[in-house]
């Protein structure tokens, strides 16, 4: 299936359609955006770049407080900054990566009170952005399993900001390009059924 003539809010990939299957009828876009771990060799246009984050400027934030940052990552020197707080086991796929994103996130309101909401807020900015990303062709994986205190350091981030991931965004690879740790998990992946994931009212009273 070319990338000219695919869809994907109009029709399932093919490895999305042999591994992935929905409970109930949703836009095949939430089904066909997933996390590889391979990148192809490619360059990501600073427009599309742009449209990124523009879909992840409109995310719904609680009282409009929109805590998100993206501290990027595009140059080979900055690439490499980003690279070193990544720990080794990422690292062997997300060096391939053309484009890395530090997520953060402001902890306060404007009057300097807590906001409890901006981990929440700068989430929902995450999944547009993935969505968005999807759309035009690109794939996004989070990595979480960082070095956050050295984050904090080289990316010179203010105390009142707390840094949640850094997103690998490019062009998908060849799945026999990922490194043989990962090679087996290059596919995408499943998840529960929703009816196990629904409460009805509230939790049932634990047993005697």
């Amino acid at each position: 299936m070319s990338q000219q003539t695919f869809n994907p809010t109009q029709e399932l990939s093919e490895e999305v359609e042999a591994n992935r299957k929905a409970d109930h009828p949703i836009n095949p876009l939430f089904l066909n955006r997933w996390s590889p771990r391979s990148y192809a060799d490619r360059v990501v246009s600073e427009e599309d770049l742009l449209t990124v984050l523009e879909a992840a400027r409109w995310a719904p934030s609680a009282r409009n407080g929109q805590p998100w940052r993206f501290v990027l990552a595009k140059t080979e020197e900055q690439l490499q900054t980003f690279r070193e707080l990544v720990l080794p086991s990422n690292r062997l796929w997300a060096d391939q990566a053309p484009v890395l994103i530090a997520l953060a996130s402001y902890k306060l309101w404007d009057d300097g009170q807590p906001n409890r909401f901006h981990a929440f807020d700068t989430a929902a900015a995450w999944q547009a952005l993935a969505l968005q990303a999807s759309l035009l062709g690109l794939s996004t994986r989070a990595i979480a399993s960082f070095d956050q205190e050295k984050a904090r350091t080289a990316l010179n981030v203010p105390d009142d900001y707390e840094v949640h991931l850094i997103i690998a965004l490019g062009y998908k690879g060849d799945a026999g390009s990922v490194h043989e740790n990962y090679r087996e998990l290059e596919k995408p992946n499943a998840r529960r059924s929703l009816s196990d994931s629904i409460i009805e009212g509230k939790w049932a009273a634990p047993q005697a």
